[in-house]
């Protein structure tokens, strides 16, 4: 075998793990980007709107507790809320527990 055989298949073989590597990181890049169209980035908004939600709370308004206690909210304090859940019941949660507002929600 020649030398310049042998010269130009080592550099064809070169030139073959340089594009499977780019290639390669190409998909790592495509899955991350799917990834966060899909997966992330709806996550933020909710939480956004959750979190704009939790800002507009208002006395009289109707809402849900992550624990599933259902209120009016009564007060309304920088980190806290003062809910009626009952006649003459009344408990205070944290603001980040309130997940849902259920006013237009019929009542059993």
């Amino acid at each position: 075998m020649k030398f310049s055989t042998l010269f130009l298949q080592t550099a064809a073989g070169g030139n073959a793990q340089a594009g499977g590597s780019m290639g390669f990181l190409l998909m790592i890049i495509l899955i991350f980007v799917v990834m966060w169209l899909f997966m992330i980035r709806p996550q933020q908004k909710k939480q956004k709107e959750v979190e704009k939600f939790r800002q507009g709370l208002k006395k009289g308004d109707k809402v849900v507790t992550i624990g599933g206690i259902y209120g009016t909210v009564v007060e309304v304090k920088e980190k806290t809320l003062l809910l009626e859940v009952d006649q003459n019941v009344k408990i205070k949660v944290d603001k980040s527990s309130v997940v849902n507002d259920f006013s237009d929600a019929q009542q059993a």
